[in-house]
């Protein structure tokens, strides 16, 4: 009995829908019951609700409450009341009674003529914007966040004047100079807050932080302002559609500001933020890296493509040439240099050997062309031939310079890296992962299969084997490893490489010491896979490392603060010359033409100074101070010499005399 009044059972399943039904019937009657109550006793209606919602309620809300309990008790009996209670939102309670005035606590949701009202709360909400002209501090008179979400909300954002019933100015601090505000804005993109947005605040919001909440529009900076300035901060939400609208009409909102000037005002920090950011050290531009290598891989496709035109097109007049020569260059050239194989001679047998760099392969060729089953070829054929076959070769040692300007920016930007893994496996690493920077913040796991994407999400898919390794399968130490060992040098290799790279990318002055002893340690690595010798301890080697790179950076920046002495003290030296020489090109004296001519002579050689000074810088930092020392003693024992020469000529014609 007891379990037939606890389910109902219908073909074995439960069923809870007269259950729900019961509930909802006696959750109206409850509702009837509450409003009729209401419009006879409100009073005693709001003391019930006090009492009945002190233990879930904030104190804010109570008071809210209780102020509303004590205008309702204050009213004569023929006023409108508030009186029924709707639900509670993150701002406050929400009221509805239509057409019923609200108490003094209570404001009417704006933009809303359905008769909702919300209560605030004791916080007050400002809105900061940052717009060109400056900062920006906003008070909300109004708003409620259960409804902002609504059309007619959305709609009232639209207008300024349903706009400016909303929100109003509290401040506004503008920008002294253009430079102050890309300063400002740098610093809002990295999330810091700088010392004119903590002045501007400290100085406009309320002096009590807890009650005052602060809306941003970005997360990160709202973060940064929160750890700083320990206030409460609000994102989203109501202040997305705040500052939607304070965007729209912030040129109507502060006084003396148009639109065509807050326009003119974007537009001016927005260019001046995209060239700081485009801006780079030219020294340490991995942009260059990552277009030479690019350029390096078309070429080389675009060489072979080109190069396989050539032995088709060429082979129907020298087929044999084909199989003696094997590379593409090198058959470019022969092509190039042979034209018309009947006229090959003993005569041309010094220039194949040349191109070819062996006296058996130009023999060869020489017979072969004797001999071969090729067909005639018209001579507009054969000059159409060679210039192809000359511009495939310009492409190749357009590439072989390409590579050499690899390799020297390789060691100007990532010189570590460039000495582990080499120059091209290196490049292909920054390209691929779209800077050194980039790189360096990739973990070692990843640097291990970059390039191998494909085959790890195959893997995955399929539950297969994942892939050992990915670019870094080029470099040598792979292909020297064994088969079993392959994946434990990859991975191990992939750990410098890393490593290498973050000291490449964070390093002030760019040295190769560590680079050098990353590959010194892989290749240790390397022979104990193969040998069994034990490697040196990291610790050891990364010691000796910074020892040597403390050094090799000491005398780099030593040359450097030389050579700008020696820089500034040469335009200085300039300026003083030129500023006499227009002195005395200025005093007009008879013999002006004479002194138009010392003028000239001496910019000419001022110009021979310049050009001396420019060839021996390199000469004078490789000279050690002893070395400098006897340079200046031998000068001035030249110096001296002439001086003391005529005095010893005369002492000897004395003698002569007295003899």
């Amino acid at each position: 009995m007891t379990t037939e009044l606890r389910r109902f059972r219908v073909r074995d399943w439960y069923c809870p829908v007269p259950f729900i039904i019961i509930i909802i019937i006696i959750i109206i009657i409850i509702i009837i019951i509450i409003i009729i109550i209401s419009t006879v006793l409100p009073v005693t209606f709001i003391s019930i609700i006090s009492l009945g919602l002190k233990k879930v309620m904030c104190p804010s809300v109570l008071s809210t409450i209780m102020a509303t309990k004590q205008t309702a008790s204050t009213q004569p009996p023929t006023a409108p009341r508030v009186c029924v209670l709707v639900g509670l939102g993150r701002r406050g309670l929400v009221l509805v009674r239509h057409a019923d005035p609200p108490p003094p606590h209570v404001a009417p949701a704006a933009g809303l003529g359905l008769g909702l009202v919300s209560v605030r709360w004791d916080v007050l909400l400002h809105v900061l914007f940052e717009h060109a002209a400056g900062y920006a501090l906003f008070a909300v008179k109004e708003v409620e966040e259960i409804g902002m979400l609504l059309p007619q909300v959305e709609a009232s954002v639209l207008n300024i004047g349903k706009f400016n019933s909303m929100v109003s100015l509290a401040a506004f601090f503008p920008f002294k100079s253009a430079q102050a505000a890309l300063e400002n804005i740098n610093a809002i993109s990295e999330g810091v807050v700088h010392a004119d947005l903590r002045l501007f605040l400290e100085t406009n919001l309320p002096e009590s932080k807890k009650k005052s909440m602060l809306g941003v529009s970005d997360a990160k900076i709202g973060a940064a302002l929160q750890e700083e300035l320990a206030l409460s901060i609000q994102t989203g939400g109501a202040v997305a559609e705040i500052l939607r609208g304070v965007r729209l009409h912030f040129h109507s909102l502060v006084k003396g500001l148009t639109a065509q000037a807050a326009s003119k005002a974007q537009l001016g920090l927005g260019h001046s933020y995209s060239r700081a950011k485009v801006k780079f050290n030219v020294n340490r531009a991995d942009n260059m890296i990552i277009q030479s290598i690019a350029l390096l891989d078309q070429l080389d496709k675009d060489i072979n493509t080109f190069s396989m035109r050539i032995r088709e097109w060429y082979g129907y007049h020298f087929p044999e040439l084909i199989k003696i020569v094997a590379e593409n260059a090198t058959y470019c050239r022969l092509a190039q240099l042979i034209g018309n194989r009947k006229e090959l001679s003993e005569e041309s047998l010094p220039s194949l050997e040349e191109v070819v760099m062996d006296s058996a392969k130009a023999q060869a060729i020489l017979d072969a062309s004797r001999s071969s089953m090729g067909m005639d070829i018209s001579p507009i054929d054969l000059i159409n031939i060679e210039r192809f076959s000359n511009r495939v070769v310009s492409l190749n040692d357009y590439r072989r310079e390409l590579q050499e300007y690899l390799r020297s920016r390789m060691s100007q930007v990532a010189p570590n890296l460039a000495a582990l893994i080499g120059e091209v496996v290196g490049a292909r690493l920054i390209s691929h992962a779209g800077s050194l920077t980039n790189l360096a913040k990739y973990p070692a796991s990843t640097v291990q299969i970059l390039g191998a994407e494909k085959a790890l999400f195959r893997a995955l898919k399929t539950r297969g084997n994942t892939p050992k390794y990915g670019l870094i399968f080029h470099s040598t130490f792979i292909g020297r490893a064994a088969a079993k060992n392959k994946g434990r040098i990859s991975r191990y290799l992939a750990n410098k490489c890393t490593i290498a790279s973050r000291i490449d990318c964070f390093s002030e002055v760019p040295t190769s010491v560590f680079g050098d002893k990353l590959r010194d340690q892989v290749e240790e690595r390397l022979s104990f896979y193969e040998t069994g010798d034990l490697p040196r301890k990291n610790v050891d080697v990364m010691k000796e490392a910074v020892k040597e790179a403390g050094d090799v950076t000491a005398e780099i920046k030593r040359k450097l603060e030389k050579r700008e002495k020696k820089r500034k003290k040469r335009e200085s030296k300039i300026k003083e010359e030129d500023d006499g020489a227009n002195g005395d090109a200025e005093i007009k004296t008879e013999n002006g033409d004479s002194e138009t001519v010392v003028v000239k002579k001496k910019k000419k050689k001022h110009q021979e100074e310049e050009q001396e000074v420019e060839e021996t810088p390199a000469m004078e930092e490789a000279e050690t101070p002893a070395k400098k020392k006897k340079k200046r003693k031998s000068e001035a024992m030249k110096t001296e010499d002439p001086e003391e020469a005529p005095v010893t000529e005369k002492k000897k014609k004395k003698k002569k005399e007295a003899e």
